[in-house]
């Protein structure tokens, strides 16, 4: 890969298929006409967010937009970009991109024959010589330029271009054959044949092909039959193709060509047709290496978005368990991951096996609250065939199923202590004794535990062992509580709404101010895991494309007093104009609900909750 000068190119939204120079120190990106990046979407903010070098490299940085960034499908308030990073500003989505992208390789139903050597019977065209003629055919230029100009799919490109030219040019089978890295051979190809319909495969001389792509010329054969070079020619026995076209699609690179043929003794091409199909091919080559590169940028993208475990926040308590993670990860020794429920402590387990050298290996993740403590001993060290009543077959356990990866303990203070002793001596030998079985199996994983309890307490009331205590309690990774880290809440709850906004097929564009004052202000005893239910409720109870004070839960609204500011105050107004003018519509209807969300054109559920959350009684309707 070659240095270039680092770009942003759209994946999705307004700037799709864009590319941007990063030429200056500092690039303002918004919805405002004064930034350097204009990005014309109501989800954008005047002043979105500053794309700044610093020491010669990227970063992006937050300018207090309602709806915030993601890089790589993380919120962030600033980050140092990587190459290959996306980053997500409202509806749009940009790639930054350091290097140029390495070529892919697709392929289709197309054969390439050998046949016998171009004749001075063909007529060959260059590229150049073809622009004079293309005022004689506009506006069938015109319509194909539409069409290539409007795709971006690969593939459906393909289809278009070859469906505009067959309306154009008389022809029974076409291909569009793409070429990788100055190849000779094409390795992308796109086939139709309207004769015999799909299925078929497009038999096309490999000579014809060579000859147009090394020497960039567009070739005509007007009389296949009548050419004694190709009377014989293998391509052309099977199918009799009396005429056929091949032409170049040469951008500042050999990209490909487009073939066609046929095999009506009737149709012949002609010079005009040759002509025709070489100015297409120089409006498509464009679209082409765009779509290409589209397409792969959408691969890269895809890639990228794998975040499923990925542990969101900037807060100085967790950029220290990061530290912690990246210094324990090197390692192999046992770690012990505390914190209180809903903590995260099973991404702070995949975050530590990921950066591990076991990557690569399995991760095996357990509950031991969840197993019963009848089945706990074949559910970890596995059984054999016949260790007792129902084991039909062999059963490999947890603990030899992670063998190369690692072993994720959740909930470890509540294994039984019968249990507890075989773990320790399967934790001091990595030797697995199956239940029924009489050999002892190897398995090499590495072990990492969580708790929300007090094992140190556990093991002074006799519920868990010190020894094993101790063999855990190597190294410590401790996840912060929610309410420790309240400046992560707007990234949390903003990268909880996009995920569920995807996943309810309903768009929210964020969380508002208000809003995110009162869940700054609560105490979540359920950490995390309780924002998200939180804002999973908000994304699919919620009326408005922002997530609204009144989309929260009681408990949210009536523990979390915000502290007093000027938009509070500005929001405990509107919300009293809400109620007020409420209590004026049900006036008017008789205290009807059904009849008040009917004038107010709400649905009666909607309009019930809204009441509720502005403190109003619901009764049913009498």
């Amino acid at each position: 890969m070659s240095e270039s000068l680092p770009k942003l190119i759209g994946i999705a939204g307004p700037l799709r298929a864009q590319t941007h120079l990063l030429d200056k120190p500092e690039v303002s990106v918004g919805r405002s006409l004064s930034n350097g990046l204009v990005i014309d979407d109501k989800s954008v903010s005047r002043q979105h967010c500053l794309f700044r070098r610093e020491a010669g490299r990227y970063k992006v940085v937050d300018l207090g937009s309602h709806n915030g960034i993601f890089v790589n499908d993380i919120p962030v308030h600033n980050k140092i970009l990587e190459d290959g990073d996306t980053i997500k500003i409202g509806t749009s989505i940009f790639l930054f991109m350091v290097h140029e992208p390495e070529s892919q390789r697709d392929s289709n139903r197309v054969e390439l024959v050998d046949g016998s050597p171009i004749t001075k019977a063909a007529t060959l065209l260059r590229l150049e010589d073809a622009l004079s003629i293309m005022a004689r055919d506009l506006g069938t230029l015109l319509r194909i330029s539409q069409t290539v100009s409007s795709t971006r799919d690969v593939e459906a490109l393909q289809a278009r271009l070859l469906e505009s030219i067959l309306d154009a040019i008389p022809a029974e089978r076409g291909a569009i054959m793409l070429v990788e890295d100055q190849r000779d051979e094409p390795e992308s190809v796109f086939a139709v044949d309207r004769a015999n319909g799909p299925g078929r495969p497009v038999r096309v001389s490999r000579t014809v092909t060579r000859k147009v792509l090394s020497e960039a010329v567009s070739l005509l054969l007007e009389d296949v039959v009548g050419h004694e070079a190709y009377a014989s020619a293998e391509s052309l026995l099977t199918i009799p193709i009396r005429s056929l076209l091949c032409v170049p699609i040469k951008l500042d690179r050999m990209l490909g060509i487009i073939y066609l043929d046929t095999t009506d003794a009737k149709v012949r091409f002609d010079k005009g047709h040759l002509q025709l199909l070489t100015a297409v091919s120089g409006i498509a080559a464009a679209a082409l290496a765009n779509a290409r590169h589209v397409q792969w940028l959408q691969g890269e993208y895809d890639r990228l978005l794998d975040t499923e475990h990925g542990i969101v926040g900037e807060s100085p308590a967790l950029h220290r368990v990061f530290e912690v993670i990246a210094r324990v990860a090197r390692a192999d020794s046992p770690v012990l991951v505390l914190g209180e429920s809903g903590t995260g402590k099973e991404l702070a387990a995949h975050a530590i096996h990921r950066a591990s050298s076991r990557a690569a290996g399995p991760f095996v993740a357990v509950n031991c609250a969840s197993v019963p403590e009848q089945l706990a001993e074949s559910e970890f060290f596995g059984h054999e065939k016949g260790a007792f009543t129902g084991a039909n077959t062999q059963k490999k356990g947890k603990f030899e199923v992670a063998n190369s990866g690692t072993i994720f303990l959740d909930e470890v203070g509540e294994m039984p202590l019968a249990l507890q002793v075989k773990l320790l001596r399967v934790l001091e030998t990595n030797e697995i004794d199956r239940l029924g079985g009489t050999r002892t199996v190897k398995s090499d994983f590495r072990l990492i535990a969580a708790t929300n309890r007090d094992l140190e307490e556990a093991c002074s009331e006799g519920r868990f062992r010190r020894d094993l205590f101790y063999r855990l309690n190597v190294v410590t990774v401790t996840m912060p509580a929610l309410r420790d880290r309240r400046e992560d809440i707007p990234l949390l709850a903003t990268y909880f709404t996009a995920k569920y906004s995807q996943r309810c097929k309903r768009y929210v564009a964020g969380v508002t101010a208000e809003a995110q004052a009162f869940l700054k202000n609560y105490d979540w005893p359920g950490n995390v895991r309780e924002l998200e239910n939180v804002i999973e409720r908000a994304v699919v109870l919620g009326t408005s494309d922002s997530i609204l004070p009144e989309d929260l839960p009681e408990a949210v609204l009536e523990s979390a007093a915000p502290v007093a500011s000027h938009p509070m105050k500005y929001h405990e107004a509107v919300r009293e104009l809400k109620r007020q003018f409420l209590l004026d519509v049900l006036a008017q209807v008789g205290g009807s609900y059904t009849e008040a969300a009917k004038h107010l054109g709400l649905h009666p559920p909607n309009l019930h909750r809204l009441a509720k959350n502005l403190g109003l009684k619901t009764d049913p309707d009498k």
